[in-house]
């Protein structure tokens, strides 16, 4: 290997120990997301964790440049693609984001360190077999010739990313048999390992392994990291702060592309300082989301939303008397028997079972069948209302 290809161009590759603004900020985060899964019952937890998965795409496609409408989001997942191309590919792509994650939120996934060459690969391979066949071309920047992007295979020619030039693909394995090295998870602290969600995040991207897919792949690798280190759920996503903070991530990444700064910038190639300004900016949007996820989850709130929406839909004959008590004890309870429609409704058995139909027609309610108990469920029409702000105000 020449000395240009190094692994050490990429040192260090983790802050130095003893850093107390990181440990505060992980110990901050761990604390915080341990108590946003238990506000609600399971059951609803699922429910929600579906619509945070499409949140999450919303947002990682907003980050790549692709916006697409939660909407037509909502409706690739009922089948209904556009008859537009350009939207039915960025409705596929949407989907592939959000199956890959499912696989990952019901651990479903393999079970190799995320960190693993092994995942990353599994992960590049999962998201691009689903993508369609021209969405795996890309144009070669300097040749303009197209470059197939087959599904888990590293990239076998040089790339540049702006001004940074990653390493060339002959020494691709080097650098990733390093990063594997410098984050597996039994050679970390808890502690430790919160930190290196910062650090991981960037020295993936900065490797680039792969011709395309690479932010993706980093942000689902990212995602799957915060479970496995026990903070993250199916609850929030980092994805939508990366993305409203999108111009501030990326020049922090790029920052943390250059070269040390001195003999005080630690004692690897690139800045040890600008690998922890890019932690600490990581770390603290990581807790920004679990708070606003909680701020949005509090019951007491929630079903004040819930209450003053459904009382709306009423008045606009809408939605009928009786379906509020129905709504909020699916909430609280996490599921509810058909047979008690009439108690909670207040109505009579035939009325109370034209209220639950209703609420199933619009999907407000869910049910696996058709006897089966009721769950609360979250259309996309609802979830201005019910989850002001999950969304930014221009998709609406």
């Amino acid at each position: 290997m020449t000395v240009s290809e190094s692994t050490g161009l990429m040192e260090p590759m983790l802050p130095s120990e003893g850093n107390p603004r990181l440990e505060n900020l992980a110990v901050d985060l761990v604390a915080k997301a341990s108590g946003l899964a238990s506000q609600l019952p399971i059951v609803v937890r699922r429910s929600v964790g579906d619509l945070v998965r499409s949140m999450n795409c919303y947002y990682s496609n907003l980050i790549e440049g692709h916006d697409t409408h939660p909407s037509d989001i909502d409706r690739a997942l009922g089948k209904d693609y556009s008859s537009n191309p350009k939207k039915r590919m960025l409705q596929l792509e949407a989907i592939a984001h959000i199956e890959v994650q499912y696989l990952i939120d019901h651990g479903k996934d393999i079970k190799a360190d995320v960190t693993s060459i092994e995942y990353i690969k599994w992960l590049h391979d999962e998201f691009c077999k689903r993508l369609p066949e021209e969405l795996l071309w890309i144009k070669n920047p300097d040749t303009e010739k197209p470059i197939h992007v087959d599904p888990g295979e590293f990239r076998t020619g040089s790339v540049a990313v702006g001004r940074h030039i990653p390493p060339g693909s002959q020494f691709l394995s080097d650098f990733l048999m390093r990063f594997q090295d410098a984050y597996a998870t039994h050679k970390l602290s808890r502690v430790g390992q919160v930190i290196s969600l910062g650090a991981s995040h960037h020295r993936l991207l900065w490797i680039h392994p792969f011709y395309d897919g690479n932010g993706r792949v980093t942000r689902l690798m990212s995602h799957a990291a915060l479970r496995r280190y026990g903070i993250g759920n199916s609850l929030w996503s980092v994805a939508r702060g990366l993305a409203r903070n999108v111009q501030r991530y990326r020049e922090l990444l790029e920052a943390a592309d250059e070269p040390r700064r001195g003999d005080l910038d630690g004692r690897g190639t690139l800045s040890e300082q600008a690998l922890v300004n890019f932690c600490e900016f990581f770390l603290t949007t990581c807790i920004d989301q679990v708070e606003f996820m909680a701020s949005l989850l509090e019951p007491t709130e929630l079903i004040r939303r819930i209450q003053i929406y459904v009382e709306e839909e009423v008045r606009g004959n809408r939605l009928s008397k009786g379906s509020f008590p129905l709504l909020r004890e699916t909430l609280i309870s996490g599921e509810v028997s058909r047979g008690r429609a009439a108690e909670l409704t207040g109505y009579g058995e035939r009325m109370a079972r034209m209220v639950v139909s209703e609420l199933l027609k619009k999907g407000l309610l869910k049910s696996a069948s058709a006897r089966g108990p009721l769950t609360l469920a979250f259309p996309i029409d609802v979830v201005e209302r019910w989850f002001p702000l999950l969304y930014p105000a221009t998709t609406r």
